[in-house]
């Protein structure tokens, strides 16, 4: 690690965590509140769309309200307004890169207070109205190696500090953000890199480095990597095939093809815009165990496919100790098609709520432009703001039942046959 951070990681062997253990449960409301990072729409969306297809039938609601340029203490007086209107049961909340003012001299214990006390605003509101929290860390920032403005992370690692002093003192759940995602720049940086692996600029992290953020929320939240798993024996010695949080149908082993129709009550996901730092870590298996084991099999190399479509070859050696199919399955087929689906649907809601309510019309950005405005007089303009939100606030339920409704499970054939 680089003399930034003071603490040790320690490679431990977690104990495996279940739908029980989830932080998100059936029902909930999540708003997610936080700076610029927030309002990029990545990290959230991605956290978004690893609940909603791990917990289809969970019936999950989000709503992102990230301002750029905002602070603990924005949140703080922005609450009611940002997070009550929605009536959440959860929120998280990650502030801290522009708390502590980039400073790169002495930490500034006077921003550092400033910072706790806005985080314990947020935390008095959240308790009233009983919404669970959970809190995270902002992430460190990468400029290229060398680079002295990384200094800066000295003040980030000692505002995540902070941020766990805030959560076990208002018994929510803290997510370390910082570390786990500086362990990833750091061994890229031992390996070799010379440059920045997260892609968009040193404080706004591109998709590589947002879903590395989503990943560290999704596993602070002890989410479940195991999306569902079929074990079958080509030999028939074995009975009925085994499996897990999926069910399967029309199975035959005919003509030297094992085939079966198959139905998952979740979904692996990863999006492929970020794939470039599975290069520094294997985030995609990580967070998706989605299993295929045959028996039985004579030596050679079989085809795997999904709706007829080939996804991956492996011997018989690797099928008997079993496969994660969750990369390939993510590429092309009926699992590829259905995922895509259903982050297009979140993308289209949150950017609908986003552009069409949030930003113009609560933030009231560019509103001397805003055509909805024209030619309404100054004293009516709060009332107008007022009428569009609550109209266009209707068509939310509507974006949120086809996220929903992409979720559904739907059965798939999948085949196993002998490579050509």
């Amino acid at each position: 690690m680089n003399r930034f951070l003071a603490i040790v990681l320690i490679a431990i062997v977690a104990p495996a965590v279940t739908a029980q253990d989830f932080f998100l449960k059936k029902g909930d409301v999540v708003v997610m509140m936080g700076d610029s990072i927030t309002e990029q729409r990545l990290y959230s969306n991605y956290v978004e769309i690893w609940s909603q297809t791990r917990f289809p039938s969970h019936n999950l609601v989000f709503r992102n309200v990230g301002i750029g340029g905002d602070r603990s203490t924005g949140g703080n007086g922005r609450f009611k307004r940002d997070v009550l209107t929605h009536k959440p049961t959860v929120l998280t909340v990650d502030f801290g890169m522009n708390d502590g003012n980039y400073n790169l001299k002495a930490f500034d214990e006077k921003s550092f207070a400033t910072y706790i006390k806005g985080l314990q605003g947020i935390a008095d509101q959240a308790n009233a109205a009983k919404i669970r929290v959970a809190w995270i860390t902002p992430q460190p920032v990468e400029h290229n190696p060398g680079d002295a403005k990384e200094a800066y992370n000295i003040t980030l690692e000692k505002f995540s500090a902070g941020v766990g002093d805030i959560a076990k003192k208002n018994e929510g759940l803290f997510v370390d953000q910082f570390h786990p995602y500086w362990a990833v720049v750091d061994k890229a940086r031992k390996a070799g890199e010379k440059g920045r692996i997260t892609g968009g600029d040193a404080v706004h992290p591109g998709p590589a480095g947002q879903a590395m953020m989503a990943a560290a929320i999704m596993k602070g939240m002890n989410f479940p990597r195991t999306v569902s798993s079929v074990t079958v024996d080509a030999a028939g010695g074995s009975g009925k095939p085994d499996t897990k949080n999926c069910t399967i149908d029309s199975f035959n082993t005919e003509g030297g093809i094992i085939a079966f129709q198959r139905k998952d009550a979740a979904l692996p996901f990863f999006p492929d815009a970020a794939k470039s730092i599975l290069k520094h870590t294997p985030l995609l298996e990580e967070m998706n165990d989605y299993g295929l084991k045959v028996t039985g099999l004579k030596a050679g190399k079989y085809d795997v496919k999904l709706g007829g479509k080939t996804v991956a070859s492996y011997s018989d050696a690797e099928l008997a100790k079993g496969v994660n199919l969750a990369g390939p399955a993510l590429k092309v087929g009926p699992v590829a098609d259905q995922v895509n689906a259903i982050a297009k649907a979140i993308t289209d809601k949150t950017n609908y709520y986003y552009g069409q309510i949030y930003g113009p019309l609560v933030l009231q950005r560019n509103i001397a432009k805003n055509p909805d405005f024209k030619d309404v007089a100054k004293e009516d303009l709060a009332k107008r703001r007022d009428a569009l939100i609550a109209e266009r606030m209707k068509k939310m339920p509507e974006l949120d039942a086809a996220i929903h409704k992409t979720l559904e499970p739907r059965p798939h054939l999948v085949e196993i046959v002998a490579a050509k």
